[in-house]
Protein backbone atom coordinates (compact mmCIF):
# COMPACT_ATOMS: atom_id res chain seq x y z
CA UNK A 1 0.00 0.00 0.00
CA UNK A 2 3.10 2.71 0.39
CA UNK A 3 3.79 1.67 -2.16
CA UNK A 4 0.99 2.38 -4.42
CA UNK A 5 0.44 5.69 -2.37
CA UNK A 6 4.33 6.98 -3.34
CA UNK A 7 3.23 5.94 -7.40
CA UNK A 8 -0.01 7.74 -7.00
CA UNK A 9 2.49 11.30 -4.93
CA UNK A 10 4.40 11.01 -7.70
CA UNK A 11 1.97 10.87 -10.96
CA UNK A 12 0.33 14.14 -8.96
CA UNK A 13 3.61 15.60 -9.11
CA UNK A 14 4.44 14.45 -12.53
CA UNK A 15 1.23 16.15 -13.68
CA UNK A 16 2.01 19.38 -12.19
CA UNK A 17 5.44 19.47 -14.03
CA UNK A 18 4.18 19.23 -17.18
CA UNK A 19 1.57 21.44 -16.40
CA UNK A 20 4.61 23.66 -15.32
CA UNK A 21 6.25 23.29 -18.81
CA UNK A 22 3.27 23.95 -21.10
CA UNK A 23 2.58 27.38 -18.77
CA UNK A 24 6.65 28.31 -19.34
CA UNK A 25 5.98 27.50 -23.31
CA UNK A 26 2.98 29.86 -23.32
CA UNK A 27 4.70 32.34 -21.90
CA UNK A 28 7.61 31.83 -24.22
CA UNK A 29 4.95 31.63 -27.49
CA UNK A 30 3.14 34.31 -25.69
CA UNK A 31 -0.32 34.92 -26.93
CA UNK A 32 -1.96 33.25 -30.08
CA UNK A 33 -3.26 36.21 -32.57
CA UNK A 34 -3.86 33.68 -35.26
CA UNK A 35 -7.44 34.03 -36.49
CA UNK A 36 -9.39 30.48 -36.40
CA UNK A 37 -11.12 30.96 -40.03
CA UNK A 38 -9.85 30.38 -43.49
CA UNK A 39 -5.62 29.29 -44.08
CA UNK A 40 -5.38 30.73 -40.62
CA UNK A 41 -6.47 27.80 -39.23
CA UNK A 42 -3.49 25.41 -40.47
CA UNK A 43 -1.00 28.24 -38.57
CA UNK A 44 -3.56 27.85 -35.66
CA UNK A 45 -2.79 24.47 -35.41
CA UNK A 46 0.88 24.46 -35.62
CA UNK A 47 0.81 27.02 -32.85
CA UNK A 48 -1.08 24.45 -30.38
CA UNK A 49 1.22 21.43 -31.22
CA UNK A 50 4.26 23.50 -30.75
CA UNK A 51 2.44 24.48 -27.48
CA UNK A 52 1.77 20.94 -26.52
CA UNK A 53 4.61 19.08 -27.79
CA UNK A 54 7.44 21.02 -26.31
CA UNK A 55 5.61 21.82 -23.48
CA UNK A 56 5.45 18.19 -22.36
CA UNK A 57 8.96 17.63 -23.52
CA UNK A 58 9.96 20.71 -20.94
CA UNK A 59 7.93 19.88 -18.42
CA UNK A 60 8.72 15.70 -18.45
CA UNK A 61 12.66 16.97 -17.88
CA UNK A 62 11.52 19.04 -14.72
CA UNK A 63 9.73 16.40 -13.62
CA UNK A 64 12.71 14.18 -13.85
CA UNK A 65 15.15 16.35 -12.05
CA UNK A 66 12.68 16.89 -8.84
CA UNK A 67 11.70 13.30 -9.10
CA UNK A 68 15.70 12.54 -8.92
CA UNK A 69 16.46 15.51 -6.35
CA UNK A 70 13.38 13.87 -4.13
CA UNK A 71 14.26 10.32 -4.32
CA UNK A 72 18.07 11.04 -3.47
CA UNK A 73 18.03 14.15 -1.18
CA UNK A 74 14.29 15.39 0.25
CA UNK A 75 13.27 12.39 1.30
CA UNK A 76 16.18 11.83 3.66
CA UNK A 77 15.39 15.04 4.98
CA UNK A 78 11.88 15.77 5.21
CA UNK A 79 9.26 13.96 6.93
CA UNK A 80 5.43 13.82 5.17
CA UNK A 81 3.96 16.78 6.13
CA UNK A 82 2.47 20.00 4.87
CA UNK A 83 6.03 22.00 5.14
CA UNK A 84 7.24 19.21 3.54
CA UNK A 85 4.83 19.55 0.79
CA UNK A 86 5.27 23.15 0.51
CA UNK A 87 9.13 22.77 0.26
CA UNK A 88 8.56 20.24 -2.32
CA UNK A 89 6.35 22.79 -4.42
CA UNK A 90 9.00 25.24 -4.12
CA UNK A 91 11.80 23.36 -5.09
CA UNK A 92 9.75 22.32 -8.26
CA UNK A 93 9.23 25.93 -8.83
CA UNK A 94 12.89 26.02 -8.75
CA UNK A 95 13.63 23.38 -11.06
CA UNK A 96 11.64 25.06 -13.56
CA UNK A 97 12.79 28.55 -13.19
CA UNK A 98 16.89 26.82 -13.74
CA UNK A 99 15.17 24.65 -16.71
CA UNK A 100 13.68 28.24 -17.84
CA UNK A 101 17.01 29.74 -17.73
CA UNK A 102 18.64 27.29 -19.59
CA UNK A 103 16.53 27.09 -21.97
CA UNK A 104 16.84 31.24 -22.73
CA UNK A 105 20.51 30.84 -22.60
CA UNK A 106 20.41 27.99 -25.11
CA UNK A 107 17.72 29.60 -27.54
CA UNK A 108 18.96 32.97 -27.01
CA UNK A 109 22.31 33.21 -26.15
CA UNK A 110 24.20 30.41 -27.77
CA UNK A 111 21.83 29.69 -30.69
CA UNK A 112 21.73 26.59 -29.78
CA UNK A 113 18.11 25.33 -30.07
Amino acid sequence: MKTLKQILTYLIWIAISLLLGIVYMRMVLGPNHISDGGVWYLLHLFYDYALFHIGVRVGAVIALLFILLDIFLLQKMLKHSIKSTVIRLGLLLLITALVAGIHYVLEKVIDVI
